[in-house]
């Protein structure tokens, strides 16, 4: 809940209350430096250079089953990482000398989340701003660093969101396209398109509904306002729900926990709306591509209040404390 600041619209100034969606953010750990020169086939890659330490979940990353490898990625890197210092030296000044974009690659650290997986995600970031040197300098002083999702984003901003979205299978037409149901007495069935198209062309248009997969699709939704960067719950000792208006000591997981997920125990994100994808998937957010402008995306969000009853049904109370003040003492409660 918060009061909209939006002069010449009808709600300025009046309370709204809209649908947020709460992303769990983990540190990143930055892991390696790769710098690109732009070539007649697009980007090619310099040089990559490689931190001295990686972490199990990243290199699990490099091998299908774990406990049969032997585990051998990165070992004789690491174990020269010295002796090799003067083809580092080399290295460095081959990307500064001859790339034009440099990108960090970072992966996440699965081990502080309970999604039953051990192997890390990783992403090449790219670094914007001052000279290559500059942006060297920056992305050396990063390496075996935690990069935390404030460092990037800010309240208010807008971020755009992509992912996977939530899988169907094989679907069929009507609820794949939409497209309306045939007569009920139709023949052969009446979830179909009747006329996939004419004798001739003599083949079928793409642009004609079929069945086929539904879901499971790459998609990138812009323009998403966030609402709260909160921190974790070890951190903040008043709780990471609480605002100016309600100054309840709550978390920002609700009574019961998240449906199909649990406790949001690291910083997180609060989005505007819904993302792509099924609870547990993992989720990029960039900065927006284009110049955010308008009046909505402009405007500074000061909540006054944030919903955390419990999600599993109509949710009456804000706290356990709140819940066991209105339940009493229960049987449950006494102890022999």
């Amino acid at each position: 809940v918060r009061d909209l600041d939006r002069a010449g619209s009808k709600m300025h100034k009046k309370e709204v209350c809209e649908p947020v969606t709460i992303v769990d953010c983990p540190e990143m750990v930055v892991v390696g430096i790769v710098g690109y020169k732009p070539t007649a086939r697009g980007l090619r890659a310099v040089s990559t250079l490689w931190a001295q330490k990686l972490s199990d979940s990243m290199l699990r990353r490099y091998y299908k089953s774990w406990y049969a490898a032997k585990k051998k990625a990165f070992t004789k890197y690491t174990s020269k990482f010295e002796e090799n210092k003067e083809a580092r030296e080399t290295m460095y000044s081959r990307i500064e000398k001859n790339a034009t974009v440099l990108r960090v690659l970072a992966h996440t650290q699965p081990n502080k989340l309970k999604l039953g997986s051990k192997k890390a995600y990783v992403a090449e970031i790219q670094i914007n701003g001052g000279s290559m040197a500059d942006k060297l300098k920056f992305a050396q002083g990063l390496l075996e660093q935690q990069v935390t999702v404030g460092q990037v984003f800010k309240e208010s901003e807008r971020c755009d969101v992509i992912a996977v979205s939530k899988g169907h299978g094989m679907e069929g037409v009507t609820h794949r396209w939409g497209v309306s149901r045939l007569p009920r007495k139709s023949h052969r069935g009446l979830r179909k398109v009747a006329c996939i198209g004419a004798w001739h062309p003599s083949r079928v248009a793409y642009t004609v509904a079929r069945a086929g997969q539904n879901g499971f699709h790459h998609r990138t939704e812009l323009n998403k306002k966030i609402y709260k960067m909160g921190e974790a719950a070890a951190k903040c000792e008043k709780g990471n729900a609480t605002t100016s208006m309600d100054i309840t000591e709550k978390h920002i997981t609700p009574l019961g926990g998240f449906p199909h997920y649990g406790v949001v125990n690291n910083e997180y994100v609060m989005l505007k709306g819904s993302v792509p994808g099924p609870v547990k998937r993992v989720l990029t957010l960039r900065r927006p591509l284009a110049p955010q402008t308008s009046r909505a995306a402009q405007e500074q969000v000061n909540l006054k209040f944030i919903d955390t009853s419990s999600k599993q049904g109509h949710g009456h109370f804000q706290t356990q404390a709140e819940r066991a003040k209105f339940m009493g003492t229960r049987k449950k409660d006494i102890q022999n």
